[in-house]
């Protein structure tokens, strides 16, 4: 997901803001921002020539290969999506400035006891009326292809207070920082 950083602010400033990340620190980039973010939009029907289907859903664990795991219902629209088209989009955002992640992937349903057991929570509940032996519930691992981030360096405060130097001096001094995620 190379993206061009033509005409980005970050072009401008003396410091270098893009940061590109692979292996585990990319997957460490990727739990971060996805914990922080606690939802995501969950887009399907990405190759099939129809709209796209987007929807909130809840994420339940960026694994340690960074492999993001969801639940679904077996019967959903998106299951029916992701059997005819597997190719995901994730779009995470942690907070209202910063902790930004998109993810392209492709999706795999299963119905693993172990792994259902090993997510479960209470508050899963809340959609799975049955409980976790609900025969109904269903995983959805999406496997990133590709991936990009924008952040801070610092946190928020700190970016804050760059922002507010920058407005005073006149010169470019944001903390982001942003680059490609390569979970492989």
């Amino acid at each position: 997901m190379a993206t061009s950083q033509e005409g980005s602010t970050n072009n401008t400033q003396e410091e270098n803001n893009i940061k590109d990340l692979g292996g585990k620190a990319a997957i460490e980039k990727l739990r971060e921002l996805a914990e922080k973010a606690e939802s995501c939009f969950f887009c399907t029907n990405i190759k099939t020539g129809i709209p796209l289907s987007v929807r909130p859903m809840a994420i339940q664990q960026v694994d340690d290969e960074g492999n993001i795991w969801f639940m679904s219902m077996k019967d959903s629209h998106k299951n029916e999506e992701i059997s005819t088209d597997p190719f995901t989009h994730l779009l995470f955002q942690a907070g209202a400035h910063s902790g930004f992640v998109n993810i392209y992937g492709i999706s795999e349903i299963s119905r693993d006891q172990a792994k259902i057991d090993e997510l479960w929570s209470p508050f899963i509940k809340t959609w799975f009326q049955g409980g976790k032996d609900d025969p109904n519930i269903t995983l959805i691992k999406v496997i990133p292809s590709e991936g990009y981030y924008w952040d801070t360096k610092h946190g928020t405060a700190v970016a804050f207070l760059k922002m507010a130097a920058s407005v005073i001096t006149g010169k470019t001094m944001d903390d982001s920082v942003e680059g490609t995620l390569e979970v492989d």
